[in-house]
């Protein structure tokens, strides 16, 4: 991995390097692993779905990129396992993984008025838990021994976080947890992989605010095009008064996987409109 010290292109530059988002058929997955492409780097698109991922990877060779389209449920080690094999077989190398699978399960939030001790699903609860998190555990162990393994031992993994996870949101209970538990597994990550495989190898998070997707659009916009109620009090909330852009998180990921982030690990950086600085008052 180069080190800083050459120009300001060369800090953000990822020529060269290898990388694969998880959830890269998803509306802020794919607009991460665009901008990764978009700095040099060669991308292999995961998710569950083969041809959504195709179609995502397409996309980015029509802009000039490598990529690849890969098949795994971040919830299955043994398919993980054969999209790293198959990512190794291409490339042979692998430097970056950004964990952005995930999302919220519908029956781990409480419906308007519902009483928590009737409303809250135990079982729907764990399904949020498992996707969020071990969806994050999962591959970080699977493509990061990849990075560790054959004397190199560099490499970036980014997780995806949350603002649910500093400031849990009302109803959303499982989600909530499940991004707070991401936050400490990426601390935990980063110092032992610091202290066990040297430098090199670091661990970072990004903790998006409301950006619009296909799981919360319904819940922020109205059939109308106008703010619901909930939409309204999220951007009362958000000093900078709009919803994130896709790209406005790639551009933080690009960041935190170049050389110019080279003695950054542990840290979760917000990329929210201020959402968590504001007091309400």
């Amino acid at each position: 991995m180069r080190r800083p010290g050459g120009g300001l292109e060369e800090m953000f530059s990822l020529d060269g390097r290898v990388a694969v988002v998880t959830g890269g058929t998803g509306v802020l997955g794919g607009a991460v692993a665009a901008g990764l492409a978009r700095a040099g780097a060669r991308v292999g698109v995961l998710g569950r779905r083969r041809g959504r991922a195709e179609e995502v990877a397409a996309g980015l060779g029509a802009e000039g990129a490598e990529a690849l389209a890969l098949r795994a449920d971040v919830l299955d080690e043994g398919q993980l396992r054969r999209a790293r094999e198959e990512l190794l077989g291409r490339w042979g190398r692998l430097d970056i993984l950004v964990n952005a699978a995930g999302g919220n399960v519908p029956g781990a939030v409480l419906g308007s008025g519902e009483d928590v001790f009737r409303g809250l699903r135990v079982g729907a609860f764990r399904e949020a838990l498992d996707l969020n998190l071990l969806g994050t555990v999962l591959p970080s162990l699977v493509f990061g021994e990849a990075m560790a393994s054959g004397g190199r031992a560099e490499g970036c993994i980014v997780n995806v976080s949350s603002m649910a996870a500093l400031r849990p949101l009302t109803r959303v209970a499982g989600y909530s947890a499940a991004k707070a538990a991401v936050e400490n597994f990426t601390r935990w990550l980063a110092v032992e992989l610091s202290r066990r495989y040297g430098p090199g190898m670091r661990v970072n998070a990004v903790a998006p605010g409301f950006f619009l997707g296909e799981q919360n659009r319904g819940l922020l916009i109205g059939e109308d095009g106008n703010l619901t109620p909930r939409g309204r009090a999220v951007i009362e909330h958000t000093p900078m008064g709009r919803f994130g852009k896709p790209e406005e998180l790639a551009g933080a990921v690009v960041w935190l996987c170049g050389p110019g982030a080279s003695f950054v690990t542990g840290a979760v950086v917000p990329v929210d409109g201020g959402f968590s600085a504001f007091g309400g008052v």
